[in-house]
């Protein structure tokens, strides 16, 4: 029968791999995409759009098939990933509402260690360049949470056309408001790879979230060629976004060669949620739901994890792992020693990766978006939603969620309920209510 262990002892898993005192510090580079769908890239399956840059970090690294995001929109999933926790803990639940209130409440917890916070200590250059969505007023924005540089907009979505500039919600280099010409993309690629420049003689820490793909959907006209044979003028305007996405992914691993880092660089590539595909033509295929849903479709996302010369090429892993995650692989990578009161919820991946570790790192994996929750205990996924019946699914034989199991697995539903009961004990309730959109 399943027993129900805390994540919390779980993730003691993650202490089998730890940094010598001798070896160099890896520079680690966190890049972000936006709404990309689980099947939008080459690596996924995609074929009529060619994403070879981001492709290269699977063939040099490693594809895990079940990777996932803390939640089905986009803040939160940032939120646990700079903290390392799951965002219900300290109430991030949803992204901010439309109300003044909301928005000046909103933003990370004061007083929590941030990623960037933990490695700056640990003399790490820090660095965030693209969407913040993590706080708007003083004392919440990236240069008050751990990072010394800042070049991005802090609101959760931003044109993309230089002639379609946003007064409300500018682009900033550190705090001050700056005109920016370039197509967004680039402008993030260009800053990206001047940060790699700048720091490449000591260890540094990119987080770099693209806000590509998502909405609006504007292109670069010198991309839209690339794409012509795309029929579909909706999809052909994602596919140009995307390959913008992927061109600037190509920017960054070109830079760390040039700077004979691509040894000593530990590189996440994830997505914040799944792809909302009614909204941009995004693919989440074969998984059910999207954007905005606690099924497969909405929370399982694109993960690729590269470090040359330490983790194996072109491996697959099919373990359930989680955006949080990066957040103590990346300080165990760097020597940091994980914190003990509390722990992290994430666990380092490496020795997981390396094929050191046994078992999961996560034996149970959790979601809640106001009236929607979701528990994943080994392969069984369950999933409530207020007014209607609970539903069960074994993805290892169901992957897209399409078979309720639950009347014929009375017993392991109440497992999982239970599971789910137990880790609600240590959530708060939300701060402020979802908003509907971004």
């Amino acid at each position: 029968m399943f027993r129900f262990f805390p994540l919390a002892l779980l993730s003691l898993a993650s202490f089998s791999f730890a940094q010598t005192d001798t070896a160099p510090r890896p520079n680690i580079v966190v890049i972000v995409a936006d709404d990309l769908g689980y099947a939008e890239l080459g690596c996924q399956g995609c074929t009529d759009i060619p994403t070879p840059n981001i492709d290269s970090i699977a063939k040099d690294g490693i594809r895990c098939t079940a990777g996932y995001a803390t939640c089905a929109v986009c803040a939160p999933t940032r939120a646990a990933m700079m903290l390392g926790r799951y965002q219900q803990r300290f109430g991030f639940e949803h992204n901010p509402g439309p109300s003044g209130a909301a928005s000046a409440e909103f933003g990370l917890p004061e007083g929590v260690p941030t990623l960037p916070e933990r490695l700056r200590e640990a003399g790490y250059a820090t660095g965030a360049i693209g969407k913040w969505h993590l706080g708007y007023s003083e004392g919440s924005r990236p240069l008050d949470k751990g990072f010394q540089e800042f070049f991005g907009f802090l609101a959760g979505a931003h044109s993309y056309d230089p002639a379609r500039p946003q007064v409300a919600n500018p682009i900033y280099r550190g705090n001050e408001p700056v005109e920016e010409k370039a197509y967004l993309t680039k402008a993030f690629a260009r800053e990206a790879v001047a940060f790699i420049r700048k720091h490449a003689k000591e260890p540094f820490f990119l987080y770099s979230p693209f806000n590509a793909v998502h909405a609006p959907m504007q292109t670069d006209p010198k991309v839209l060629d690339r794409v012509a044979q795309i029929r579909n003028a909706d999809r052909r305007a994602f596919a140009a976004m995307l390959v913008s996405l992927d061109d600037a992914v190509g920017r960054i691993l070109e830079a760390l060669r040039e700077n004979e880092l691509d040894e000593r660089t530990l590189i996440f590539f994830v997505s914040d949620n799944g792809g909302p595909t009614l909204q941009t033509t995004s693919s989440n295929t074969p998984l059910s739901g999207q954007k905005g849903m606690v099924y497969e479709g909405g929370i399982r996302i694109p993960y690729l994890v590269r470090w040359k010369g330490r983790l194996p090429a072109g491996k697959v892993y099919d373990e359930a792992v989680s955006t949080m995650d990066v957040h103590a692989t990346a300080l165990v990578a760097a020597g940091v020693k994980l914190p003990e009161d509390p722990k992290l919820d994430g666990a380092s991946l490496l020795a997981f990766l390396e094929g050191k570790a046994e078992g999961r790192p996560h034996e149970a994996l959790f979601w809640r978006m106001g009236a929607q929750s979701a528990a994943r205990v080994g392969n069984w996924k369950l999933v409530m939603e207020r007014g209607e019946p609970d539903a069960l699914f074994d993805l290892k034989a169901d992957i897209g969620e399409r078979k309720n199991l639950a009347a014929e697995n009375a017993d392991r539903l109440k497992e999982l309920r239970a599971a789910y009961a137990d880790w609600e004990k240590g959530t708060i309730a939300a701060k402020w209510k979802r908003s509907e959109g971004r």
